[in-house]
């Protein structure tokens, strides 16, 4: 028989209800085994986060490096800034309306009905890096590496990767052993990581104030997508003279196509397509959309960004705007890890969640949990704002070329 195949979101939201479901059926020894589980996971991702930066930070950056054509820099800082305003948005309306929407009378870590549910042993397992050694070993890596590469031959655009010699092979090598990790060991053991999430919260008495989080957050974060592609598609209508909300309908079957694959990289030759289709040149939309795939992602930002300020708000912790910043800062970067892992982006933002926010093992779950239930929201937000991005591209690069166009209504 042909084996069947659920989709991520589907485990983790079947792996969170047997999770609550069990908790009232099950003594507290068997509880004890699922939380001894989750505390060697926890370890592991720990241990296996600074390698996802280093490993996939790394040859990203050789990648996006290799060529000195000025469109490179301009579509990457164009990309980091929507990523970046994407994340300031967040939490503008995450400080102004999350308090109101979630209130702090339910602390996640406060006293519990239940019993206490510790694991039966833990083992630590200390990381080769911490989270900044990595992403700084990542930049100096990737950055000198992509200047030591030999300068493009005659009549060609990309430079040789020769002249990054045997090291950028050895990232290379890296790159593929952390994907097949992400792919074999993290993803597959993360339902039962959730389930153990819940199991314990709801064994313990925490899970009420969490249930109501999660509707709450969810709807806010899809209403904050929505107005974000929106002002970026009204930005980009200015700058290239075009009508937005008609460039926003047409980039929908990009949309709704990401929403069923959850997958920027799978979506990428219908968001070209449809690219092409709001008046952008196919030379200028066939270089910036598989780029934006890789390094713009503000429908990611806001997810993360979100769902930890509401945990922040329940736990009565406050999210002071120069913590927020460095975060986003941060996290705009390390997100380049992201793409091509189901998932990838809260995997990579997991150190920076944990360095820079202080959130503990449960917390950090949650974050997870709440992330993939709505990960095909941030994808279709990530791959239609691409399609802004590249009519902004369009229009700078036609000003560079002393090219002027009127208002278009296609």
């Amino acid at each position: 028989m042909k084996r069947i195949s659920l989709p991520l979101i589907a485990r983790i939201i079947i792996a969170g209800g047997l999770g609550i479901a069990l908790a009232s059926m099950l003594p507290l020894w068997s509880v004890r085994i699922f939380v001894t589980f989750n505390a060697l996971f926890s370890q592991f991702i720990s241990f296996l986060v600074p390698l996802i930066i280093v490993g996939l930070v790394t040859p990203a950056i050789c990648r996006m490096g290799s060529s000195a054509r000025k469109l490179l820099l301009v579509t990457c800082l164009l990309a980091y800034i929507s990523t970046i305003l994407a994340g300031l948005f967040s939490y503008g309306a995450g400080t102004a309306l999350l308090p109101r929407i979630v209130g702090t009378a339910g602390h996640l870590q406060g006293g519990t009905a239940g019993p206490e549910v510790l694991p039966y042993f833990e083992l630590s397992i200390p990381p080769l890096l911490d989270v900044m050694s990595a992403l700084v070993t990542a930049f100096l890596c990737g950055i000198f590496l992509t200047m030591t590469a030999k300068a493009p031959a005659p009549g060609t655009e990309e430079q040789s990767t020769e002249g990054r010699g045997g090291l950028f092979a050895v990232f290379e090598d890296l790159e593929r052993i952390v994907m097949l990790s992400i792919q074999h060991l993290l993803i597959p053991f993360l339902p039962l990581y959730i389930f153990g999430i819940f199991l314990k919260i709801t064994f313990t008495g925490e899970a009420s104030p969490i249930f109501a989080l999660f509707s709450k957050v969810i709807i806010l974060i899809f209403l904050l997508s929505i107005a974000y592609m929106l002002f970026i598609f009204l930005v980009a209508g200015i700058a290239a003279k075009r009508h937005p909300l008609r460039c926003l309908g047409k980039m929908l079957t990009a949309y709704l196509t990401a929403l069923g694959t959850s997958s920027s990289a799978a979506t990428i030759p219908i968001t070209l397509r449809q690219t092409i289709k709001c008046g952008v040149r196919s030379e200028v939309a066939g270089f910036t959309v598989p780029l934006c795939a890789t390094v713009h992602l503000p429908g990611s930002m806001l997810k993360i960004v979100a769902c930890c300020l509401a945990i922040m708000i329940m736990e009565g912790t406050e999210p002071t705007f120069s913590l927020m910043l460095g975060f986003i800062a941060l996290l705009a970067v390390t997100m380049v890890a992201a793409p091509g892992v189901p998932g990838g982006a809260i995997m990579a933002a997991v150190g920076l969640i944990g360095t820079v926010l202080g959130f503990g093992e449960a917390d950090q779950g949650l974050v997870i949990a709440l992330y993939i239930v709505m990960d095909s929201f941030g994808t279709a937000c990530n791959v239609t704002c691409d399609g802004a991005l590249a009519l902004m591209v369009d229009a700078l690069s036609k000003r560079g070329n002393g090219g002027n166009e009127e208002m278009s209504t296609q």
